[in-house]
């Protein structure tokens, strides 16, 4: 194991054990590395490592504080990663999405509120029968954050957002060049909708199946 990643691993163990909790400021350098029996610069390198995944927070004049550990800032990492897919990935990322988000929205017919749904059918109002392909797409993404939103897992949220930026071009594209894809879009939304007004699980993940593998398998044929 290198230098650096033992350092990393050490601290990690730390904050796993309790030793160091969110929002605790680490001792001094030159105590810190002398406990964990690594050099300063070995540690300075753990502790730049890890302020880039947002574990630390660096703060100069100040110290180095343990960050919040908050699932939706520790998955920023992913959404850096996700940045830099190929269009050759995006079928890998329609295959995740489509694993995660029917749980999530099976998860959502039990806990969902009765204004999260109005406010779910107020954005398909407003969308209208016939919107852009923009518009719909933009409507698409923030249909969905709110279902997952209202399932209550912060972690399986952060995830689905961060998979979701891959595929809207793909979206966008299907929009332009498939004959109904706006309209069985918006049926669809429709049939996701109703069944969490009905706070019928099984239904939810089964057209959330249905609408993730629509676009999957049109991507699939294109390519």
């Amino acid at each position: 194991m290198a230098v650096t990643d033992e350092a990393i691993e050490k601290i990690k163990g730390m904050i796993v054990t309790g030793a160091l909790r969110p929002g605790d400021r680490l001792p001094k350098e030159s105590e810190l590395a002398a406990e964990l029996g690594l050099s300063r610069n070995s540690l300075r390198e753990a502790v730049r490592a890890l302020a880039l995944i947002r574990i630390l927070d660096v703060r100069q004049g100040d110290g180095t504080y343990v960050t919040s550990l908050d699932p939706q800032l520790l998955l920023e990492a992913l959404s850096f990663v996700v940045d830099f897919h190929r269009d050759d990935t995006v079928l890998e990322f329609l295959a995740v999405r489509r694993i995660l988000e029917p749980a999530a929205t099976a998860m959502a017919a039990l806990r969902i509120s009765e204004q999260q749904l109005d406010a779910l059918n107020a954005q398909l109002d407003k969308l209208g029968a016939e919107p852009s392909v923009e518009e719909l797409v933009a409507c698409d993404l923030e249909f969905h954050r709110g279902i997952v939103q209202s399932a209550g897992n912060s972690v399986l949220c952060s995830l689905l957002d961060g998979l979701s930026g891959p595929t809207t071009r793909a979206r966008i594209w299907r929009g332009l060049t498939q004959e109904d894809a706006v309209a069985g879009t918006l049926r669809e939304h429709r049939a996701i909708l109703a069944a969490l007004r009905d706070r019928d699980a099984e239904a939810a993940r089964s057209w959330a199946t249905v609408h993730i593998a629509s676009v999957e398998q049109w991507l699939r044929a294109s390519l």
